[in-house]
């Protein structure tokens, strides 16, 4: 993916300029947005690769502008603030964000998230093009970045399909949290459990008949996941 076009929503001048000078000076293409509601009107008119949304701003907060934009489009989004509770970022991740960075923050802890979210909107590129992974009523076309269950066709973001298939891929095996952060997250990641109990309840909202009692996706307590083939 070369030069990225990366979207910044957030009301404080100063972050925003921060930002987009770390950005702009490392090739990537950088749109701003002082509110959500000027961050809706950019991502419907432009090809947007990512979005860094803060959560307190004027006019509309980040949070229910991630849920709008996911209403719209599946690009990664980054949500960046001075929340820092485990709470606050459970209820970012339900909303659709993909990632969480708390203010204050450092260049190269932003650099980090930046590429290795976008890493993950392109994990598919190295696949096979014309695989596609069965595992009972789940069917994962890797070519097309399509899943369906039980025939039917289930929209997932760039990290839920990331996630979803490297559980296919090793279906009956118990995969530590670390693990599975590490390899769809990427080498950045290994501590954030949260991350894992949101997308999972996430993903059994979408494949499994009754989430609460899953066929799939099983937890394994104190270790990790088993996806059941």
């Amino acid at each position: 993916m070369s030069n990225p076009k990366v979207l910044v929503v957030d009301d404080e001048k100063p972050l925003r300029e921060f930002v987009q000078r770390n950005l702009d000076a490392r090739g990537f293409g950088v749109l701003t947005a002082s509110n959500g509601l000027e961050a809706l009107s950019i991502v419907q008119k432009h090809n947007i690769d990512l979005v860094i949304l803060d959560i307190m701003m004027p006019e509309l907060d980040g949070l229910e502008t991630t849920r709008r934009i996911r209403q719209m489009s599946t690009v990664p989004i980054i949500i960046l603030t001075a929340l820092g509770e485990e709470a606050d970022k459970v209820r970012a991740f339900d909303l659709g964000a993909d990632d969480y960075l708390t203010k204050p923050f450092g260049t190269g802890e932003l650099l980090g998230r930046v590429k290795a979210v976008l890493r993950r909107a392109r994990w598919a590129d190295n696949e096979v093009v014309d695989e596609k992974i069965v595992c009972g009523e789940i069917e994962a076309d890797l070519a097309r970045r399509e899943v369906t269950v039980r025939g039917r066709p289930v929209e997932l973001t760039p990290t839920e399909f990331n996630l979803l298939v490297y559980l296919m891929r090793h279906a009956g095996k118990v995969l530590t949290h670390r693990v599975i952060l590490q390899n769809v997250w990427g080498p950045e990641y290994g501590n954030e459990a949260e991350y894992l109990r949101v997308y999972m309840g996430r993903l059994r909202q979408r494949v499994e008949a009754d989430p609460l009692n899953p066929t799939y996706i099983k937890t394994e307590r104190g270790v990790g996941y088993l996806f059941e083939a």
